[in-house]
């Protein structure tokens, strides 16, 4: 596919322009970040894993039902997409106290929680993606309470689809963070789920013996990422045969 005009650069993706109105091209990068880019990262074969797992959750929860903006993957990097309103806000969905919840509360990391907890923090890197509850949502018009309903229910329906096939392959969920995006047909908004599912974006114990399988390991240090990400993807049998090794990242000053 040639190379289109960039539409918007985060830290993890590219975006570029589509092939048809209303389509985009999701590129995967292998750059990592963690502490709101305050640590950054170049992890080879990052990217095509992340390709290749978001498209195996978005395929599988449209299955179900669960409207994503997903339409198919294009090579080993780039999936096309649906161009989307994105909500401006990154939906939390908690299983087990760790990380921010965990520090917040003075709780043991991995401490079941009564029911999965949905949060909600406003999309702003600059201010640090702050918690802000259901008022704040509706006060300032980031979502109506039709839509605030529809995405905990979607939420909650993409946890009970990943807590199932991760378990299924000996992961504990543990968290994950979703977005949601609008899309306009005949005036009226309809919600996909968007960005992408990833173990960027989720998680991920070993059930077994706890080993983080998630972005964590970069955070904290743990061991490869490559070797963290390509477990849960061999698990999940979309393993690409073609994701090569570095022994260590290559760290970006």
């Amino acid at each position: 596919m040639s190379r289109r005009k960039k539409v918007y650069e985060g830290k993890a993706k590219i975006l570029y322009e589509g092939p048809e109105p209303g389509t985009l091209v999701q590129y995967f990068k292998d750059d990592a970040t963690a502490f709101n880019a305050e640590k950054k990262a170049v992890i080879d074969g990052k990217g095509v894993l992340n390709n290749r797992l978001s498209e195996f959750f978005m395929t599988g929860l449209a299955a179900i039902g669960v409207p994503t903006h997903f339409i198919r993957r294009l090579n080993m990097r780039e999936q096309l997409i649906r161009q989307v309103e994105i909500v401006p806000l990154e939906v939390i969905v908690r299983n087990f106290a760790a990380g921010s919840m965990a520090k917040r509360l003075g709780m043991e990391e991995g401490t079941q929680l009564p029911r999965p907890i949905v949060e909600f923090s406003f999309k702003n890197d600059a201010l640090g993606d702050p918690l802000v509850p259901e008022e704040y949502i509706i006060a300032f018009g980031w979502a109506n309470q039709q839509e605030l309903d529809d995405i905990i229910s979607l939420a909650l329906r993409v946890n009970d689809f990943m807590s199932g096939v991760m378990h299924g392959v000996g992961i504990k969920l543990i968290d994950f963070k979703v977005e949601f995006g609008r899309i306009w047909e005949n005036d009226f908004p309809r919600l996909l789920l968007a960005d992408e599912i990833s173990p960027d974006s989720c998680r991920l114990w070993d059930i077994e013996t706890g080993r983080k399988l998630d972005k964590d390991v970069f955070r904290r240090d743990l061991g490869s990422l490559t070797d963290a990400y390509t477990e849960v993807a061999r698990r999940l049998g979309v393993l690409p045969s073609n994701v090569t090794h570095r022994p260590k990242p290559t760290l970006i000053n």
